[in-house]
């Protein structure tokens, strides 16, 4: 029999185990991805990208092609993080640029969180790959998409067969969250869910407004 301990298990992720690769959420790689709304992917891009750099998780941003097809990062992770170089790569797989191997292996984590387009090719080849060197790999399923659903659902499948975690945005900030009596992160946890929570994000603006609550008090 199992003894319950009052501790979170290890294989949630907090804000000091894991590695964030954000993989290339560029103009040319969204035109085609259907298998979300653009308006939704950047909505959730944004949320992932401020839960990030709230948290102060280790986070690699890469580009392919960015001068010469693909065009700049998205605003929305520009914004959150406007000092850091995105990593321009040829290769479709991120895991096989040396650059991308460098910095992971300098950050020291077991887990690899990562979110791009297209799901497919641009985090398959990184989660398959990463999955098959040892590291613990979890996929933001709606901050990534692809040219169909079908073209999505399949990827997600195929990682999740090969032991990948899946998650979603919303999910990936309050995991790190985790504890409303964290007060100092809560009111930016607060703010990333009113801005980009959807329904969730209305639903505090109501409780707040009418009633002062406070989830953690």
């Amino acid at each position: 029999m199992p003894t319950s301990i009052a501790q979170p298990g290890p294989t949630l992720l907090n804000p000091v185990n894991h590695t964030l690769i954000m993989i290339d959420h560029q103009s040319q790689m969204s035109f085609a991805t259907k298998s979300i709304d653009p308006v939704q992917l950047r909505n959730n891009v944004a949320l992932v990208a401020k839960a990030a750099k709230e948290f102060k998780v280790p986070t690699i941003l890469t580009t392919v092609a960015e001068k010469s097809f693909s065009g700049p990062i998205f605003n929305e992770i520009k914004e959150v993080f406007p000092d850091e170089v995105a990593i321009d790569r040829t290769t479709m797989n991120t895991w096989e640029d040396a650059r991308i191997a460098e910095r992971v292996n300098a950050i020291g984590k077991d887990k690899i969180v990562l979110a791009g387009l297209w799901t497919s090719v641009c985090i398959v080849g990184p989660a398959l790959s990463a999955l098959d060197q040892g590291f613990e790999v979890y996929v933001i399923t709606d901050a990534s998409g692809d040219v169909s659903d079908e073209a999505h659902e399949r990827a997600v499948q195929r990682m999740v067969q090969a032991g990948a975690r899946p998650m979603t945005s919303l999910q990936y900030l309050l995991e790190l969250q985790r504890d409303w009596a964290r007060g100092e992160t809560y009111n930016e946890t607060v703010a990333t869910s009113i801005a980009h929570g959807g329904g969730y994000g209305l639903g505090l603006i109501y409780a707040k407004t009418m009633f002062n609550a406070a989830e953690g008090h």
